[in-house]
């Protein structure tokens, strides 16, 4: 694995997954079921394992691909939950999604938007990308938050895009490309930070 795929704002930091999270990541998921729950995939013929060991193998096999980027995130070094870019591709598109989760305990203290913007910077400056995609549940009220908050551009409504939590759900599409933040998302995170201090 490249150990350069780390990047960190202050306490807020990712790093590409190990196999040696897998204990933490499950105690997680099983401590945040209520919480997660209507927001996971699931699959539309079988039932979704959470191991997380068989889990972290198939994500890696899919970095060894080149298919997806799978991070931690982390908090003064602490896991507190996972974020994937993720749908790969390159040649004429180079775009790539993400998706994350983070605990229940540690949400609303800006690290999840912190760790996307992170994410975005990195796929950006490192992987070569030129869009990143966020797809959210209408209801999911605080994802949709997060990509406000970090002015990902709304680009519409995906009916039945992604089977969650049993079924067929529509999403909201949000996106942003490379052009529009060439001081990067993490900067222009910070500065917004400051500026609702200030006011």
């Amino acid at each position: 694995m490249d150990p350069t795929l780390t990047h960190d704002c202050g306490p807020v930091s990712i790093r590409l997954i190990r196999q040696r999270d897998a204990r933490v990541l499950q105690r997680e998921l099983e401590q945040n079921r209520q919480w997660l729950q209507p927001w996971e995939a699931t699959l539309p013929t079988a039932s979704v394992s959470i191991d997380m060991r068989v889990g972290i193998r198939r994500l890696l096999q899919q970095y060894r691909d080149g298919n997806s980027y799978p991070f931690v995130m982390l908090y003064n070094g602490e896991v507190v939950g996972q974020l994937s870019i993720w749908g790969v591709m390159r040649g004429s598109l180079c775009s790539a999604t993400i998706g994350y989760w983070i605990s229940e305990r540690w949400a609303g203290r800006g690290i999840t938007p912190t760790a996307v913007a992170l994410a975005t910077d990195l796929a950006f400056s490192q992987l070569g990308l030129h869009r990143i995609e966020i797809c959210i549940r209408p209801e999911n009220v605080a994802s949709v938050r997060v990509v406000q908050k970090l002015g990902f551009r709304y680009e519409g409504l995906r009916p039945s895009y992604i089977h969650i939590d049993g079924d067929w759900r529509d999403h909201w599409a949000f996106a942003l490309v490379e052009g529009e933040i060439p001081e990067g998302l993490v900067a222009r995170w910070l500065r917004a930070q400051h500026e609702s201090s200030d006011t």
